[in-house]
Protein backbone atom coordinates (compact mmCIF):
# COMPACT_ATOMS: atom_id res chain seq x y z
CA UNK A 1 0.00 0.00 0.00
CA UNK A 2 1.13 3.56 -0.30
CA UNK A 3 0.76 3.02 3.45
CA UNK A 4 3.00 -0.02 3.51
CA UNK A 5 6.57 0.19 4.75
CA UNK A 6 7.71 -0.28 1.17
CA UNK A 7 5.98 3.02 0.41
CA UNK A 8 5.20 4.72 3.68
CA UNK A 9 6.60 4.89 7.21
CA UNK A 10 4.06 2.98 9.25
CA UNK A 11 3.01 2.83 12.86
CA UNK A 12 3.76 -0.25 14.93
CA UNK A 13 0.79 0.31 17.16
CA UNK A 14 -2.73 -0.30 15.86
CA UNK A 15 -4.47 0.39 19.15
CA UNK A 16 -3.64 4.00 19.83
CA UNK A 17 -1.69 6.87 18.31
CA UNK A 18 1.88 7.21 19.58
CA UNK A 19 4.49 9.88 19.01
CA UNK A 20 5.87 7.68 16.23
CA UNK A 21 2.45 7.58 14.55
CA UNK A 22 2.11 11.34 14.81
CA UNK A 23 5.49 11.65 13.11
CA UNK A 24 4.32 9.26 10.39
CA UNK A 25 1.30 11.51 9.78
CA UNK A 26 3.59 14.52 9.42
CA UNK A 27 5.84 12.61 7.02
CA UNK A 28 2.78 11.69 4.97
CA UNK A 29 1.76 15.34 4.64
CA UNK A 30 5.25 16.34 3.51
CA UNK A 31 5.38 13.95 0.57
CA UNK A 32 6.05 15.79 -2.69
CA UNK A 33 4.17 15.12 -5.91
CA UNK A 34 7.24 13.43 -7.39
CA UNK A 35 7.59 11.15 -4.37
CA UNK A 36 3.89 10.31 -4.40
CA UNK A 37 4.07 9.26 -8.05
CA UNK A 38 7.16 7.18 -7.37
CA UNK A 39 5.54 5.40 -4.44
CA UNK A 40 2.28 4.83 -6.31
CA UNK A 41 4.23 3.17 -9.12
CA UNK A 42 6.31 1.04 -6.77
CA UNK A 43 3.31 -0.04 -4.75
CA UNK A 44 0.98 -0.87 -7.64
CA UNK A 45 3.60 -2.84 -9.56
CA UNK A 46 3.46 -5.69 -7.04
CA UNK A 47 -0.13 -6.41 -8.12
CA UNK A 48 0.38 -5.89 -11.85
CA UNK A 49 0.30 -9.07 -13.94
CA UNK A 50 1.62 -7.41 -17.10
CA UNK A 51 2.24 -9.95 -19.85
CA UNK A 52 3.08 -12.85 -17.51
CA UNK A 53 2.03 -15.95 -19.46
CA UNK A 54 2.74 -18.15 -16.44
CA UNK A 55 0.26 -16.34 -14.19
CA UNK A 56 -1.57 -18.45 -11.61
CA UNK A 57 -4.25 -17.16 -9.28
CA UNK A 58 -3.80 -19.57 -6.39
CA UNK A 59 -0.60 -17.88 -5.23
CA UNK A 60 -2.07 -14.39 -5.20
CA UNK A 61 -3.03 -13.07 -1.73
CA UNK A 62 -6.57 -12.05 -0.85
CA UNK A 63 -5.55 -10.34 2.39
CA UNK A 64 -2.97 -7.90 3.68
CA UNK A 65 -1.97 -8.29 7.31
CA UNK A 66 -0.62 -4.93 8.42
CA UNK A 67 -0.61 -2.99 11.66
CA UNK A 68 -1.13 0.53 10.37
CA UNK A 69 -3.61 2.79 12.13
CA UNK A 70 -7.02 3.50 10.65
CA UNK A 71 -6.45 7.24 10.60
CA UNK A 72 -3.28 6.88 8.56
CA UNK A 73 -5.08 4.58 6.11
CA UNK A 74 -7.86 7.14 5.79
CA UNK A 75 -5.42 10.00 5.24
CA UNK A 76 -3.47 8.03 2.65
CA UNK A 77 -6.62 7.26 0.67
CA UNK A 78 -7.65 10.91 0.83
CA UNK A 79 -4.23 11.89 -0.50
CA UNK A 80 -4.64 9.43 -3.38
CA UNK A 81 -8.12 10.76 -4.15
CA UNK A 82 -6.81 14.33 -4.27
CA UNK A 83 -3.97 13.30 -6.57
CA UNK A 84 -6.41 11.55 -8.90
CA UNK A 85 -8.68 14.59 -8.98
CA UNK A 86 -5.79 16.87 -9.93
CA UNK A 87 -4.56 14.53 -12.67
CA UNK A 88 -8.06 13.99 -14.04
CA UNK A 89 -8.47 17.75 -14.36
CA UNK A 90 -5.41 17.88 -16.62
CA UNK A 91 -6.63 14.84 -18.58
CA UNK A 92 -9.93 16.63 -19.21
CA UNK A 93 -8.25 19.89 -20.21
CA UNK A 94 -5.76 18.20 -22.54
CA UNK A 95 -8.61 16.33 -24.30
CA UNK A 96 -6.37 13.79 -26.04
CA UNK A 97 -6.23 10.63 -23.93
CA UNK A 98 -9.06 8.71 -22.34
CA UNK A 99 -8.95 6.04 -19.65
CA UNK A 100 -11.06 2.90 -19.39
CA UNK A 101 -11.05 1.25 -15.95
CA UNK A 102 -12.57 -2.23 -15.73
CA UNK A 103 -13.63 -3.87 -12.47
CA UNK A 104 -14.29 -7.60 -12.30
CA UNK A 105 -14.83 -9.70 -9.20
CA UNK A 106 -16.96 -12.24 -7.45
CA UNK A 107 -20.08 -10.93 -5.71
CA UNK A 108 -19.45 -8.86 -2.55
CA UNK A 109 -15.79 -8.26 -3.43
CA UNK A 110 -16.25 -4.49 -3.11
CA UNK A 111 -16.46 -3.16 -6.67
CA UNK A 112 -19.16 -0.58 -5.92
CA UNK A 113 -17.40 0.69 -2.80
CA UNK A 114 -14.06 0.93 -4.59
CA UNK A 115 -15.58 3.00 -7.39
CA UNK A 116 -17.38 5.23 -4.89
CA UNK A 117 -14.38 5.94 -2.66
CA UNK A 118 -11.49 5.99 -5.13
CA UNK A 119 -13.28 8.21 -7.62
CA UNK A 120 -14.98 10.40 -5.00
CA UNK A 121 -12.91 13.48 -5.84
CA UNK A 122 -13.29 13.23 -9.61
CA UNK A 123 -15.26 15.91 -11.44
CA UNK A 124 -18.48 14.20 -12.65
CA UNK A 125 -18.08 15.97 -16.00
CA UNK A 126 -14.95 13.97 -16.63
CA UNK A 127 -16.05 10.53 -15.43
CA UNK A 128 -18.75 8.06 -16.39
CA UNK A 129 -19.68 4.71 -14.82
CA UNK A 130 -21.39 1.91 -16.75
CA UNK A 131 -22.67 -1.30 -15.18
CA UNK A 132 -23.32 -4.41 -17.24
CA UNK A 133 -25.78 -7.10 -16.20
CA UNK A 134 -27.40 -9.85 -18.29
CA UNK A 135 -27.64 -8.69 -21.93
CA UNK A 136 -30.98 -7.50 -23.29
CA UNK A 137 -32.66 -8.95 -26.40
CA UNK A 138 -31.33 -6.00 -28.41
CA UNK A 139 -27.80 -6.61 -27.15
CA UNK A 140 -28.04 -10.30 -28.02
CA UNK A 141 -28.75 -9.28 -31.62
CA UNK A 142 -25.23 -7.84 -31.77
CA UNK A 143 -21.73 -9.12 -31.10
CA UNK A 144 -20.78 -9.29 -27.42
CA UNK A 145 -18.51 -6.23 -27.56
CA UNK A 146 -21.22 -3.99 -29.01
CA UNK A 147 -22.95 -2.98 -25.81
CA UNK A 148 -19.65 -2.03 -24.17
CA UNK A 149 -18.39 -0.11 -27.18
CA UNK A 150 -21.36 2.25 -26.83
CA UNK A 151 -20.11 3.29 -23.39
CA UNK A 152 -16.43 3.86 -24.15
CA UNK A 153 -15.11 7.13 -22.66
CA UNK A 154 -14.59 10.20 -24.81
CA UNK A 155 -11.19 11.85 -25.02
CA UNK A 156 -10.36 13.65 -21.81
CA UNK A 157 -12.61 11.40 -19.74
CA UNK A 158 -12.37 8.39 -17.46
CA UNK A 159 -14.80 5.56 -18.15
CA UNK A 160 -15.48 2.90 -15.53
CA UNK A 161 -16.98 -0.49 -16.36
CA UNK A 162 -18.56 -2.28 -13.41
CA UNK A 163 -18.30 -5.71 -15.05
CA UNK A 164 -17.69 -5.69 -18.78
CA UNK A 165 -17.22 -7.77 -21.92
CA UNK A 166 -15.13 -10.07 -19.72
CA UNK A 167 -18.40 -11.58 -18.50
CA UNK A 168 -18.42 -13.37 -21.88
CA UNK A 169 -15.41 -15.44 -20.83
CA UNK A 170 -16.54 -15.73 -17.20
CA UNK A 171 -20.21 -16.38 -16.43
CA UNK A 172 -20.82 -17.56 -20.00
CA UNK A 173 -17.92 -19.99 -19.67
CA UNK A 174 -19.02 -21.27 -16.28
CA UNK A 175 -22.62 -21.62 -17.48
CA UNK A 176 -22.25 -22.74 -21.07
CA UNK A 177 -26.02 -23.02 -21.51
CA UNK A 178 -25.99 -19.22 -21.68
CA UNK A 179 -23.72 -19.41 -24.71
CA UNK A 180 -26.23 -21.62 -26.51
CA UNK A 181 -28.96 -19.02 -26.00
CA UNK A 182 -26.98 -16.16 -27.51
CA UNK A 183 -28.06 -16.58 -31.15
CA UNK A 184 -24.54 -17.47 -32.22
CA UNK A 185 -24.38 -19.76 -35.28
CA UNK A 186 -23.90 -23.27 -33.96
CA UNK A 187 -20.89 -23.99 -36.17
CA UNK A 188 -19.03 -21.09 -34.52
CA UNK A 189 -19.33 -22.60 -31.06
CA UNK A 190 -16.22 -24.74 -31.16
CA UNK A 191 -13.71 -26.00 -28.61
CA UNK A 192 -11.59 -22.95 -29.47
CA UNK A 193 -14.25 -20.35 -28.70
CA UNK A 194 -12.62 -19.13 -25.46
CA UNK A 195 -9.19 -18.80 -27.05
CA UNK A 196 -10.83 -16.97 -29.94
CA UNK A 197 -12.51 -14.57 -27.55
CA UNK A 198 -9.27 -13.96 -25.67
CA UNK A 199 -7.69 -13.06 -29.00
CA UNK A 200 -10.59 -10.77 -29.90
CA UNK A 201 -10.36 -8.98 -26.55
CA UNK A 202 -6.59 -8.53 -26.83
CA UNK A 203 -7.00 -7.06 -30.31
CA UNK A 204 -9.86 -4.83 -29.17
CA UNK A 205 -7.84 -3.40 -26.30
CA UNK A 206 -4.82 -2.98 -28.55
CA UNK A 207 -7.04 -1.01 -30.94
CA UNK A 208 -8.26 1.19 -28.09
CA UNK A 209 -4.72 1.85 -26.90
CA UNK A 210 -3.54 2.74 -30.39
CA UNK A 211 -6.31 5.32 -30.55
CA UNK A 212 -5.58 6.97 -27.21
CA UNK A 213 -7.64 4.95 -24.71
CA UNK A 214 -5.59 3.44 -21.90
CA UNK A 215 -7.20 0.30 -20.45
CA UNK A 216 -6.61 -0.63 -16.79
CA UNK A 217 -8.23 -3.78 -15.40
CA UNK A 218 -8.78 -4.74 -11.77
CA UNK A 219 -9.68 -8.15 -10.39
CA UNK A 220 -10.69 -7.76 -6.75
CA UNK A 221 -9.40 -10.99 -5.29
CA UNK A 222 -11.69 -11.75 -2.36
CA UNK A 223 -11.48 -15.04 -0.44
CA UNK A 224 -14.41 -17.42 -0.26
CA UNK A 225 -14.50 -17.08 3.54
CA UNK A 226 -14.65 -13.27 3.35
CA UNK A 227 -17.40 -13.43 0.73
CA UNK A 228 -19.39 -15.67 3.11
CA UNK A 229 -18.93 -13.19 5.94
CA UNK A 230 -20.13 -10.30 3.77
CA UNK A 231 -23.12 -12.28 2.53
CA UNK A 232 -24.19 -12.99 6.12
CA UNK A 233 -23.72 -9.31 6.97
CA UNK A 234 -26.01 -8.36 4.10
CA UNK A 235 -28.68 -10.70 5.42
CA UNK A 236 -28.34 -9.49 9.03
CA UNK A 237 -28.26 -5.78 8.16
CA UNK A 238 -31.67 -4.49 6.92
CA UNK A 239 -29.92 -1.61 5.14
CA UNK A 240 -27.96 -4.12 3.06
CA UNK A 241 -30.73 -6.63 2.31
CA UNK A 242 -31.25 -5.08 -1.11
CA UNK A 243 -27.69 -6.01 -2.10
CA UNK A 244 -28.26 -9.73 -1.65
CA UNK A 245 -30.21 -12.39 -3.51
CA UNK A 246 -30.39 -16.16 -3.42
CA UNK A 247 -28.75 -16.20 -6.85
CA UNK A 248 -25.60 -14.68 -5.34
CA UNK A 249 -25.30 -17.54 -2.88
CA UNK A 250 -26.02 -20.09 -5.60
CA UNK A 251 -23.03 -18.87 -7.63
CA UNK A 252 -20.76 -19.75 -4.69
CA UNK A 253 -21.31 -23.35 -5.70
CA UNK A 254 -19.30 -22.64 -8.85
CA UNK A 255 -16.41 -20.96 -7.02
CA UNK A 256 -13.69 -23.25 -8.39
CA UNK A 257 -15.02 -22.92 -11.93
CA UNK A 258 -14.98 -19.13 -11.62
CA UNK A 259 -11.43 -19.11 -10.24
CA UNK A 260 -10.30 -21.21 -13.19
CA UNK A 261 -12.06 -18.87 -15.62
CA UNK A 262 -10.49 -15.80 -13.98
CA UNK A 263 -7.04 -17.34 -14.08
CA UNK A 264 -7.40 -18.19 -17.76
CA UNK A 265 -8.71 -14.79 -18.81
CA UNK A 266 -6.09 -12.86 -16.80
CA UNK A 267 -3.26 -14.99 -18.19
CA UNK A 268 -4.53 -14.59 -21.75
CA UNK A 269 -5.59 -10.92 -21.79
CA UNK A 270 -3.13 -9.14 -19.52
CA UNK A 271 -0.57 -7.16 -21.51
CA UNK A 272 1.97 -4.46 -20.71
CA UNK A 273 -0.24 -1.76 -22.21
CA UNK A 274 -3.57 -3.11 -20.92
CA UNK A 275 -2.61 -4.88 -17.69
CA UNK A 276 -4.62 -6.72 -15.10
CA UNK A 277 -4.08 -5.85 -11.44
CA UNK A 278 -4.96 -8.63 -8.99
CA UNK A 279 -5.88 -6.72 -5.84
CA UNK A 280 -6.18 -8.34 -2.36
CA UNK A 281 -9.78 -7.46 -1.54
CA UNK A 282 -10.48 -8.92 1.91
CA UNK A 283 -9.50 -5.53 3.38
CA UNK A 284 -11.55 -2.91 1.56
CA UNK A 285 -9.45 0.08 2.60
CA UNK A 286 -6.25 -1.59 1.47
CA UNK A 287 -7.82 -2.55 -1.87
CA UNK A 288 -8.96 1.03 -2.51
CA UNK A 289 -5.49 2.46 -1.95
CA UNK A 290 -3.96 -0.19 -4.21
CA UNK A 291 -6.47 0.70 -6.94
CA UNK A 292 -5.85 4.43 -6.56
CA UNK A 293 -2.08 3.83 -6.79
CA UNK A 294 -2.42 1.91 -10.06
CA UNK A 295 -4.63 4.58 -11.63
CA UNK A 296 -2.27 7.36 -10.51
CA UNK A 297 0.64 5.47 -12.07
CA UNK A 298 -1.24 4.99 -15.36
CA UNK A 299 -2.15 8.68 -15.57
CA UNK A 300 1.43 9.67 -14.80
CA UNK A 301 2.65 7.52 -17.70
CA UNK A 302 0.65 9.72 -20.10
CA UNK A 303 2.82 12.77 -19.43
CA UNK A 304 -0.28 14.90 -18.98
CA UNK A 305 -0.02 18.68 -19.12
CA UNK A 306 -2.41 21.57 -19.48
CA UNK A 307 -2.74 22.87 -23.06
CA UNK A 308 -0.20 25.57 -23.86
CA UNK A 309 -1.64 28.91 -24.95
CA UNK A 310 -0.20 30.49 -28.11
CA UNK A 311 1.47 33.94 -27.90
CA UNK A 312 -1.47 35.38 -29.88
CA UNK A 313 -4.00 33.89 -27.49
CA UNK A 314 -2.00 35.09 -24.49
CA UNK A 315 -1.91 38.62 -25.90
CA UNK A 316 -5.67 38.46 -26.41
CA UNK A 317 -6.19 37.36 -22.82
CA UNK A 318 -4.01 40.19 -21.53
CA UNK A 319 -6.09 42.68 -23.52
CA UNK A 320 -9.24 41.28 -21.96
CA UNK A 321 -7.68 41.54 -18.51
CA UNK A 322 -6.64 45.15 -19.18
CA UNK A 323 -10.16 46.06 -20.29
CA UNK A 324 -11.64 44.46 -17.18
CA UNK A 325 -9.26 46.35 -14.89
CA UNK A 326 -10.05 49.64 -16.61
CA UNK A 327 -13.77 49.02 -16.46
CA UNK A 328 -15.56 51.73 -14.49
CA UNK A 329 -17.95 50.78 -11.76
Amino acid sequence: MIIQKTLMIMSKNNKKKTKKTDQDDNDLKKITKKELLHRAKKFSEQYCVGDDKNFTLKNKPTSYFGDEGKELIKETLQMGVKALAAMQDILYAQDKWSVLIIFQAMDAAGKDGAIKHVMSGINPQGCQVSSFKAPSSEELDHDYLWRCQKHLPERGRIGIFNRSYYEEVLVVRVHEQILKSQKIPEKLITKDIWENRFEDIRNFEKYLNRNGTVVIKFFLNVSKDEQKRRFIERVDNPDKNWKFSAADAKERGFWNEYMHAYEELIRNTSTKKSPWYVIPADNKSYARIAIASAIIHALDEMDLEYPKVSPEKLAELNEVKKALLEEKE
